[in-house]
């Protein structure tokens, strides 16, 4: 069954390989469908992967072999929130590893140009702490990194 909601990601070509990479990196991930143009497009031919149905950790997503017309930035990027540091180092390498970019405050690209935010659970608890002075401390902590380093956060939370 077709999901209600779907979130579209356009591609220049590579929505396939994006989507195998997804679902080979994320739990819950999985290319469920691939489909060919039936003619030819601006972005391709008859025959060329035209879209592909794919879930990313439950999220149903279509990829959309659109062409170079659009491209990915930071206004849109996939939340994970990860249990512990191996996850987090796990998940983090796995899309700068295989032709990302690093950013900041946990913030990543994958080789696609889609943004991911590799959120350990314990650093939201940290920013949300009731106690003010602990939740600036990990702040001021997160602010200072690429990938997040959880022991850090815990570290500065604590004071």
């Amino acid at each position: 069954m077709v999901s209600k909601n779907t979130i579209c990601l356009w591609y220049n070509g590579t929505a396939l390989d994006a989507a195998q990479f997804y679902a080979a990196t994320f739990p819950d991930s999985t290319v469920t469908a691939v489909h060919r143009a039936p003619g030819d497009y601006p972005a391709g031919k008859q025959g060329d992967v035209l879209t592909v149905e794919f879930t990313v950790m439950g999220i149903p997503c279509l990829g959309l072999n659109g062409g170079p017309g659009m491209t990915h930035n930071e206004s849109f990027s996939f939340q994970v929130a990860t249990d512990d540091q191996e996850e987090t180092d796990r998940l983090w390498n796995a899309i700068v590893g295989n032709g990302g970019q690093e950013s900041a405050c946990g913030w990543c690209k994958d080789k696609w140009g889609l943004s991911w935010q590799i959120t350990p659970r314990v650093l939201i608890e940290a920013y949300t702490d009731p106690d003010q002075a602990a939740a600036k401390r990990a702040f001021d902590a997160m602010m200072q990194m690429t990938k997040i380093d959880v022991a850090t956060i815990e570290a500065a939370r604590r004071g």
